[in-house]
């Protein structure tokens, strides 16, 4: 008889998690409070949607559940080559993501998910929209789920399956259902960074050097770093920038008393940016947008002993966006459990609980990389410091091939580095990497050494 997963949330991880049991041979059921978000009836109701960069792990899991869906999902994106960094007098400096031309690539979230929940359809999945998990019940044989029709006051409707799995983001109710029935260590942080979304408008005129109606590059992410707040944009198919505003809560509510205190403050410190934008469209959107809170969340263990539930994605380890991996992690996340799932020839309980024991410092791991890339993005990016780092870093990578990787390559390029390992290789080639600033500003040759062309053959001997 076949099994019965109930997937919440249809999300993007919820949406690939369904697609992988589908293909397993599961009989798969999604459940989402929300309504369909395709509807034109629930377009543009949330405004708060940070624009997404899928890289290498998020690829790789898409190719890794089926080859065919990924090339369908991806066929829009928008490769990134680099952050372009933008001064206060709109002077565009590029900093190039890859060793060897390597690219994180931008979607709009909400496309993606289209598009996900369109496969559902294509394989017949059955996806019931505004229903919300209320309680669940977690048997030795069969678990029960009770969900709450939205908007129909007292209706609610009692499923039974097999196993549930829980991709309903950061509020999880499934994995506060599952709170209920074991023992599971929990811990929410919010970070003082608000959000605000903005936007830049496609160009009236077909730009040539873009290849599209692009006011800017569209193959760069653009950051306007001010240190302690900052706004990017990423560019959209339509030729449009989805731009975000990042700052302290105590800035944003002192800017939100009055629209000329929010002007200025967005003429000062943005004008390039205020330009493209037009600075009457910027202030409403700044003073009217939902301002969105921004939180980390880990807890272990992330299963049900028994392989009655498991959670995946944001429900189990929300992070902040500053790396561009809270949706390529989630995707792995997936991915790691098929793998598991193979190992174990399909036996759900042992598939769980290995997962719980060897995923959770990768998430760690990476939780802690989001949040320390902010004070990158805000602030290093301007350092002289920090980009001769930068420069000497991608120089031995380039110089040493796999010998030497810098952080930002195995993050978003090496799916197969798990991401604990990132960290300990970044951590022991920072201590070389210092020594040898030290070597080269200590013999007064740092200007000249920045190509490494007196120390390549001695550094490449060293490193064999």
């Amino acid at each position: 008889m076949t099994e019965h997963a109930i997937v919440i949330g249809a999300g993007l991880v919820g949406c690939l998690a369904a697609l992988a049991f589908h293909k397993r041979g599961y009989e798969v059921t999604v459940y989402d409070y929300r309504f369909d978000p395709r509807d034109d009836s629930t377009q543009n109701k949330n405004l708060r949607s940070i624009n997404l960069a899928i890289s290498a792990r998020g690829i790789e899991s898409l190719k890794s559940v089926d080859e065919q869906i990924a090339k369908r999902v991806l066929r829009d994106v928008i490769p990134m080559k680099g952050r372009m960094i933008h001064d206060l007098q709109g002077e565009q400096e590029s900093q190039i993501y890859g060793l060897f031309g390597e690219c994180i690539n931008s979607i709009d979230r909400a496309v993606l998910n289209n598009f996900l929940l369109d496969e559902l359809d294509r394989y017949d999945i059955d996806v019931n929209f505004g229903d919300k998990l209320v309680r669940a019940k977690f048997g030795d044989r069969r678990q029960t789920c009770i969900f709450s029709k939205m908007g129909q006051d007292g209706v609610t409707e009692t499923v039974e399956c097999d196993f549930v799995v829980g991709c309903d983001g950061a509020f999880s109710s499934t994995r506060y259902q599952m709170q209920r029935a074991m023992r599971m260590d929990y811990s929410q942080e919010y970070i003082d960074c608000c959000y605000i979304e903005l936007s830049i408008p496609r160009a009236k005129k077909f730009n040539k050097e873009f290849n599209g109606n692009f006011a800017i590059a569209p193959d760069h992410l653009h950051i306007w770093p001010r240190h302690n707040y900052m706004l990017i944009a990423l560019a959209n198919g339509d030729g449009s920038f989805t731009s975000t505003f990042f700052g302290p809560w105590s800035l944003v509510e002192s800017l939100a008393e009055s629209k000329e205190k929010t002007r200025k403050f967005l003429l000062q410190n943005f004008p390039d940016a205020m330009e493209l934008m037009g600075i009457d469209e910027a202030v409403h959107k700044f003073m009217t947008y939902p301002k969105g809170a921004l939180m980390c969340v880990e807890c272990n263990p992330y299963h049900i002993d028994g392989g009655k539930a498991i959670i995946l994605g944001d429900a189990a380890h929300s992070m902040v966006p500053f790396y561009g991996q809270g949706m390529n992690c989630g995707f792995e996340d997936v991915k790691v459990l098929m793998e598991l799932l193979d190992q174990s020839k399909d036996d759900r309980s042992a598939a769980f609980k290995r997962y719980s024991e060897t995923r959770h410092e990768d998430l760690v791991a990476i939780i802690e990389l989001a949040k320390n890339n902010y004070k990158e993005m805000s602030h290093d990016v301007t350092s002289n410091l920090f980009l001769i780092k930068k420069q000497l870093d991608g120089a031995l990578g380039r110089l040493l091939k796999n010998k030497w990787l810098p952080l930002y390559t195995m993050v978003s390029f090496r799916a197969d580095i798990p991401y604990h390992r990132t960290v300990e290789i970044s951590n022991r080639q920072k201590v070389i990497l210092n020594q040898l600033l030290v070597a080269m500003v200590t013999t007064g040759t740092l200007l000249t050494a920045l190509g490494l062309s007196r120390f390549g053959t001695w550094i490449k001997k060293w490193f064999q």
